[in-house]
């Protein structure tokens, strides 16, 4: 195959190596040339004129279940505890399997419009009550629509408890329980393999308030004896802040340093309340911050430090977090967001398109442990969204390779692969019909609201 004629290619490297172009050839699935090529006899042309090509975008905190809540009124105006209470809290008990596997193919489909190659789902329902497995239901979705998927099998050991018992608590399990059931998932659906599609994490809810503090340290060194990373939110609000110096006389970040919880094979989602001796324990220890900009400013939790990790060559990524706190939900709304927040905070200068889009391809592939995508090189993985910019919007640009940032609105895809497999062809994803799903996620919805 061999993708030509496009306007130009951001590669997702640092510096001047952003910015290349020509054309790339692709060989069972991988990358072995990108210049002035000249078309093979018998070989695949992807005509991308008028066109920009990425590497494929990668979200490294996702909830997919919740995109079945979307916009729900009585957590729409409210901060993140009250939200949690309103949301995910409320409805979790009525997620069943046909709600898991539609909130799934929605999520999916929408970051794969979105030119989004790879998802790191943090999934944490996992009840004695449930009739099915999760995982299972997750993964067949995802290779259903050919995507990458990183499972970050989460869940609880103790509860949190809010103002209110007026819901189904959320569920636990023993952290033996826990670690027994991660250990089965990985040896059903970690592939550790260059072109893998499947990977799987440890990642209990959050270590502040879901895991019992003795059990810290027993947690990172199961996931570390099992070659799994870790993930779990951290620092998303004040309340994370005030929690830790109230009862362990410590930040967070601080905290958990003294719990072997930091290190490069381990990354966070918000971190938005770090001061500046965190980001730098953080940068120095290569903890990943997956940035989920839309979601924090649509909660009032407040603007990240990525900027500032991100200098001091931190493992900055970004995620879309769950559509229930992000309604649009897709990589780029977050690009555009991401660049924008930044600047009306702290000024025009402080984060470049050229940041956001090494974020959110090369930084995630940092973050997630996989080198082989992320970037366009010859001997990476063939993962390539190529942008049409065929609308009003784009039209006037004078640099068109930011336009997808800038410009925002929805993404016009013409071609995304996936180790060189076409996953969408102009705008569509082949074999999915929008009607029905889009009928499904109705009837779902007016279910969960009954």
């Amino acid at each position: 195959m061999l993708i030509e004629n496009a306007t130009g290619i951001f590669t997702g490297l640092p510096g001047a190596a952003m910015r290349t172009s020509g054309a790339i050839r692709i060989r069972d699935g991988v990358i072995v040339e990108i210049g002035a090529l000249q078309a093979q006899p018998g070989e695949r042309r992807l005509d991308a004129s008028g066109c920009v090509v990425y590497p494929g975008l990668i979200s490294t905190h996702h909830h997919l279940f919740q995109s079945v809540m979307k916009g729900v009124r009585s957590g729409i105006n409210l901060p993140l505890a009250g939200w949690l209470r309103s949301v995910p809290y409320t409805f979790w008990s009525k997620i069943d399997e046909e709600a898991l596997a539609v909130a799934a193919r929605i999520a999916l489909s929408e970051m794969l419009l979105s030119g989004t190659t790879t998802v790191a789902d943090h999934h944490y329902l996992f009840s004695d009550s449930f009739r099915f497995d999760p995982a299972q239901v997750i993964f067949e979705v995802a290779r259903s629509l050919g995507m990458r998927l990183v499972f970050c099998r989460g869940g609880a050991t103790k509860g949190r408890h809010f103002d209110t018992d007026e819901f189904v608590p959320m569920p636990i399990e023993k952290l033996d329980h826990m670690l027994k059931s991660v250990e089965a998932c990985a040896q059903r659906f970690h592939d550790t393999s260059p072109g893998s599609l499947s990977q799987v994490v440890l990642a209990p809810t959050t270590p502040t308030w879901s895991i019992d503090p003795g059990e810290l340290k027993e947690a990172i060194a199961a996931a570390r004896r099992m070659k799994l990373r870790l993930h779990s939110h951290l620092s998303e609000s004040s309340e994370y802040v005030d929690f830790c110096l109230s009862v362990h006389g410590k930040r967070p970040v601080e905290w958990l340093a003294e719990h072997d919880w930091l290190g490069p094979d381990v990354w966070f989602a918000h971190l938005v309340h770090l001061d500046s001796n965190e980001v730098q324990i953080l940068a120095s220890t290569g903890t990943g911050m997956a940035h989920c900009p839309q979601s924090n400013c649509r909660l009032g939790s407040g603007v990240a430090p990525a900027d500032a990790m991100a200098r001091l060559g931190g493992a900055v990524s970004l995620g879309v977090d769950g559509a229930a706190s992000n309604e649009a939900a897709d990589m780029i709304s977050e690009m555009h967001s991401c660049w924008h927040t930044h600047r009306a905070v702290k000024g025009a200068d402080a984060v470049t398109a050229e940041d956001v889009v090494h974020w959110a391809t090369a930084g995630g592939a940092r973050v997630l442990g996989l080198p082989q995508i992320g970037t366009l090189a010859p001997g990476q993985q063939a993962d390539i969204a190529i942008f049409n910019l065929n609308q009003p919007r784009h039209f006037g640009m004078h640099d068109p390779l930011i336009a997808p940032v800038t410009c925002a609105g929805s993404a016009s895809v013409r071609y995304l692969l996936i180790g060189g497999r076409i996953v969408v062809e102009n705008n569509a994803i082949p074999g999915l019909d929008i009607e029905r799903l889009r009928s499904d996620a109705a009837r779902v919805v007016a279910q969960l609201a009954a």
